[in-house]
């Protein structure tokens, strides 16, 4: 048995409730990766859009900003706000390099699977997805070329959910590692994933709905311009960091729960 074993709905409740009790210090602290994240996408929508690897390429260079907000806010969480060294944006220190590479130990295989599932399956004609549209053979050998890494990038996403919850671990400056994380959770992963899942998922559909949302004001006071488009940009990404920051939070609670974590103390032994 677990020495603790986490509460999933618990966990989700007090994730949401802990970023909409703290709106005003999220706004402070969003700002500057706000801004520069912004500034990526709009650089991003110039390069050719006939593929999805300059999306990939996009999102790759956004985690610089992502990560210095998420630094930060974890350490809001878990140490309070007066324990964050400086606004996010204003510099970058070997607390978020530490953070990157670990992130880039969770994720960095599953992103490769994206790439090389995006790479096999090509762009589609949305006209050959019509009902008795003619099969194109290399489109159907292109997908079954694809199949097997779209099963192991699902897989990855799984593995990734469990042991993300040590990121904030790196926040506060306590060595850890996805072992570690990994061997922390036995009797806790399935509430991991489901939380870190769900709370991944409604950032997702948060976020598609205000882009849905946003746009059809923006083009109907504006028409079809660019300025829509920066609007709308401007409010998903802004959504799409209230998001990060309620993951942010169930990361750090999972880690503060689950290894009994307070600052200064030694971390809890790993259960048998």
């Amino acid at each position: 048995m677990p020495a603790v074993k986490l509460s999933f709905g618990g966990l989700v409740a007090q994730s949401f409730a802990f970023v909409f009790a703290n709106l005003r210090l999220f706004f402070h602290l969003v700002t500057i990766p706000w801004i520069a994240s912004l500034v990526i996408r709009l650089v991003g929508s110039t390069m050719n859009r006939d593929s999805l690897m300059p999306m990939l390429i996009e999102k790759a260079v956004d985690m610089i900003p992502t990560v210095m907000f998420m630094v930060a806010w974890q350490r809001v969480v878990l140490l309070g706000p007066n324990r964050v060294d400086r606004l996010p944006g204003l510099g970058w220190s070997p607390r978020e390099m530490a953070f990157l590479g670990h992130l880039i130990k969770i994720g960095g295989f599953t992103f490769v699977l994206l790439a090389g599932f995006v790479l096999t399956l090509g762009s589609i004609d949305p006209e050959t997805l019509a009902a008795g549209a003619a099969v194109d053979p290399e489109v159907a050998r292109r997908q079954a070329l694809a199949a097997p890494i779209g099963a192991g990038f699902t897989v990855s996403v799984i593995l990734a959910l469990r042991v993300s919850y040590g990121l904030a671990a790196t926040s506060v400056d306590v060595p850890f590692s996805p072992r570690l994380s990994w061997a922390h959770s036995r009797g806790n992963a399935w509430t991991i994933i489901g939380v870190m899942f769900l709370v991944f998922f409604s950032s997702a559909l948060a976020t598609t709905m205000a882009t849905l949302v946003v746009l059809g004001l923006a083009r109907g006071v504006l028409g079809a311009g660019e300025s829509a488009a920066v609007i709308t940009w401007t409010a998903a990404i802004l959504v799409s960091y209230a998001g990060t920051a309620v993951a942010a939070t169930a990361q750090a609670l999972i880690f503060r729960d689950l290894l009994g974590w307070r600052d200064g103390t030694a971390l809890r032994a790993v259960s048998s």
